[in-house]
This record gives C-alpha cells, sequence and structure tokens, in this order.
C-alpha cells in the first residue's frame, strides 16, 4: 500500500532522473508506465512519484527550471553523509554541506545530521539522520 502523501515530481528527462534516483540515491522502481513516461520510487519508506509532462498535465503555472522552487524534500536517511558523497559524486550541486542541527519537536530536542542536494530538475532533497 502506497504512503498516505506521495508527492509527484515532473521531470525533463525520466531516465536521467530514474539514473539519480536510483542509480546514485538508492532508490528502486516499485512500478511504472513506460507509455506514460511515469515512475514510482522507493527507498527505506520514502515514495515519490517521477513523470515526463506528455499528455495530460496538471499545474499552477509555467514549469520551468529549476523545478521544485520553494520546497524541498526531507529524506531520512541512516547515512547522510553517505548520499551526500554519491550525490556529489554523480554532479548534484550541494545547497547546504552536511552540518549537525538540533531542533525541538514540542519540548524534546531532536538532534540531526544532514545536508541538502539538489536533483537534475532542480528539487532539493535534504537528506536527514538521527544522531
Amino acid at each position: 500500500m502506497a504512503a498516505a502523501l506521495v508527492p509527484e515530481l515532473y521531470v525533463r528527462d525520466l531516465d536521467r532522473s530514474l539514473d539519480f534516483y536510483c542509480g546514485v540515491l538508492g532508490f528502486h522502481i516499485v512500478y511504472q508506465r513506460s507509455g506514460e513516461r511515469f515512475a514510482y520510487i522507493e527507498r527505506n519508506g520514502a515514495e515519490l512519484m517521477l513523470e515526463e509532462p506528455v499528455g495530460r498535465v496538471w499545474l499552477a503555472g509555467p514549469l520551468e527550471p529549476p523545478y521544485g522552487r520553494g520546497v524541498n524534500f526531507q529524506i531520512e536517511v541512516a547515512d547522510a553523509a553517505a548520499l551526500r558523497e554519491a550525490a556529489l559524486a554523480a554532479g548534484a550541486p550541494l545547497v547546504m554541506d552536511l552540518e549537525e542541527k538540533t531542533y525541538l519537536r514540542d519540548d524534546e530536542p531532536i538532534r540531526v545530521r544532514q545536508c541538502v542536494v539538489q536533483d537534475p530538475d532542480g528539487y532539493l532533497l535534504r537528506f536527514s539522520e538521527l544522531v
């Protein structure tokens, strides 16, 4: 069963995006509809849909690079540093380098190690690991 909320990201080139998400970041394809240029991917409970905008699309405005302005996707991971290195080795831009930061959840401090990289279409991915 799919998660209750699964972002669907429009991408310029589905094959390039799958290379990045699956080949670099360790996601895998749950299923895809090749004729519709669509793939549903997953990595340790983090689920995304990727779609090349062909045919029917739902847009609130023009689709211009970088996509995803104003949003970053926090993805809980076991090793943020390893994903940072893999993304950098693949040429992904580093938006925020690895840091440790404490946030409050109600009155409880939560410490995380995190970084932010940009995917091939400009979406921001924040890899966050509890420390």
